[in-house]
Parts: structure tokens; C-alpha cells; sequence
């Protein structure tokens, strides 16, 4: 999903200072289909006709992943994260809001997360073990005690809670769990795309006495780290197809041209919603033609 200027934001949702419009900035619009394209995607290849694709469930799961899910997400990494926010630079540039401390929103944040359970009524057993553990890593990641994003490894590793929205809608629409290669190679995809998403948070993050992978393994390392990352998931995506293999290729392919040119990676990671947007929409399109015309 493009990045929405701050200016433009503002012309089109209520001010930062409303309940709603700081909701609305707290869930990150920019990053909407991260919990919502899996979604689309997992759907998209579960389904055995066009009818599936806009299921009620179906239909019900990418409403709650694009908005709900992402306010409660961000939502309690931004209560946990009050303090380390001081020293973060996406804070200070206002591409995103910091932490205002207000009751009312914890308590929409925790309405959003407990909204995702009457899903369990109409999920199998697989769907609700996902949704399940979509929930605990969505708060885990930054609440006490585990906390992951503090913990080296276990914070790129947690992220894989970005692909079990996917899981869900597959099992709500065919019943049965998706490809064990899928699901591995989205969630080494998943952990690359998280710590090169740390890459800007390097300083910060040392700053305020966070230890990340991107801070225990430094810039240069962090690089190496996701590239090994996505080339794995390329080569897991292509025991379910090659073309899937192909596709994450662009990824490692990128970090080369980032560093070949010398792209300054604070800007570099804004790019990344608008080409996640653009290889989930590949994916989405090869299933739909498959169930078209394969």
C-alpha cells in the first residue's frame, strides 16, 4: 500500500487530536495489508470458485486483518513502547504518532484484539490454533513478559505472526491447513522483511538499551541476515511452485541494488508496503488465474 503523505492523511481522516483520527494514525495506513494481504492471498488460493472469494467469512476476516487487527497490533506496541518511542525518528518525523497516554485508547486497542474471537465460532480447529497464536504473538511481540522484540533472533522470528492471518482465511475457506512450504517460506520471508525493517532502528534501538538482531548483529551483518532470509524462503516457496520462488527473488535482489547504489535505507524502507503490495498482487492474480482458467 503507497505511503500517504502526512498532509494528504490529514485532508482525508479527522485531526490527530479526535480518538478516531489518532486511531486511525496509530494502526498505520501505510501498512494495512500487511495483516490484510495474507488474507487476500490465503483466500485467493483456497478458494474453488469465484462465490468462495467473497464468503461472509471471508469477506468478515480481511475487514478485521486491514483495520481492527492493525490498531490492535500497533496499538499495544505503542503502549509498551512509550518510552523507547522518545529516541525514534519515525516518531519525531510524524510519520507516525507517539503514545498519548489516553485511557479511552488501551481500551479500544483491547476491544479490537477480544473482536478477532467470535471468529473461533466459525473456524476448524486449524483456524482457531492460528488465530490463537496470532493473538498471543501480537501482544508477546512488544508486552511483557516474553517481550520478543528485546530478545535477538526471537523478534525477526515472531514476525512469522504477519503470515497467520493467511492461515486462517485458507483453513476458514477450505477447511484444511495451506502448504507446510507455504507457510515455512512466507514466515522466513516474514522475518527478513522485520529485521530490514530494523535496519533504521539500529541507533535508536541502541540508544534506548533495545537489543534487536539488527542491533546485535550491526548494519553491514543485518544486510547479509535478510538476505539469507529471503533466499531461503525463495527456495522453500518453490517446493510449492518455482514461479512463487521466482517471485522472491525481487527481494534479495533489491538489497543488492540498495547497496550497490547507496540508497539511504531510512528512505529505502518506505518503498517496501508498495512492493509488498505489488508481489502479494502477483501472487493474487497467478491463483486467480488458475481458478479461472487452470
Amino acid at each position: 500500500m503507497p505511503e500517504l503523505p502526512t498532509d494528504r492523511l490529514a485532508a482525508v481522516v479527522p485531526p490527530e487530536e479526535s480518538l478516531v483520527g489518532y486511531l486511525l494514525r496509530l494502526s498505520r495506513p501505510r501498512f494495512w495489508l500487511y495483516l490484510g494481504g495474507p488474507v487476500i492471498v490465503g483466500v485467493s488460493y483456497a478458494a474453488n470458485g469465484p462465490a468462495e472469494l467473497f464468503s461472509p467469512l471471508a469477506v468478515a476476516l480481511f475487514l478485521y486483518f486491514t483495520l481492527p487487527a492493525n490498531v490492535f497490533l500497533y496499538g499495544v506496541n505503542d503502549i509498551y513502547d512509550a518510552d523507547v518511542d522518545e529516541h525514534n525518528p519515525k516518531k519525531d518525523e510524524g510519520r507516525e504518532v507517539s503514545y498519548r497516554g489516553d485511557g479511552a485508547v488501551a481500551w479500544v486497542v483491547a476491544a479490537c484484539g477480544l473482536a478477532a474471537l467470535p471468529f473461533a465460532l466459525a473456524l476448524p480447529p486449524l483456524g482457531v490454533a492460528a488465530l490463537l497464536g496470532w493473538l498471543a504473538l501480537s501482544v508477546e511481540y512488544s508486552a511483557p513478559p516474553l517481550r520478543f522484540k528485546t530478545t535477538p533472533l526471537l523478534d525477526s522470528l515472531s514476525n512469522g505472526l504477519y503470515v497467520l492471518p493467511g492461515v486462517v482465511a485458507y483453513a476458514a475457506v477450505e477447511g484444511v491447513a495451506p502448504p507446510a512450504s507455504a507457510v515455512a517460506g512466507a514466515w522466513l520471508w516474514a522475518m527478513g522483511m522485520h529485521t530490514f525493517s530494523a535496519i533504521p532502528d539500529i541507533e535508536p534501538d541502541r540508544e534506548a538499551g533495545i537489543r534487536t538482531t539488527a542491533t546485535f548483529l550491526g548494519e553491514s551483518n543485518t544486510y547479509y541476515y535478510c538476505v539469507a532470509c529471503w533466499l531461503l524462503a525463495a527456495f522453500v516457496f518453490t517446493l510449492t511452485h518455482w514461479v512463487f520462488g521466482a517471485l522472491l527473488l525481487v527481494y534479495p535482489a533489491l538489497v543488492f541494488g540498495i547497496l550497490a547504489v547507496g540508497v539511504d535505507i531510512d528512505e529505502a524502507y518506505w518503498w517496501y508496503p508498495a512492493i509488498n503490495t505489488a508481489v502479494g498482487t502477483a501472487f493474487t492474480l497467478i491463483a486467480l488465474w488458475v481458478m479461472l482458467y487452470g
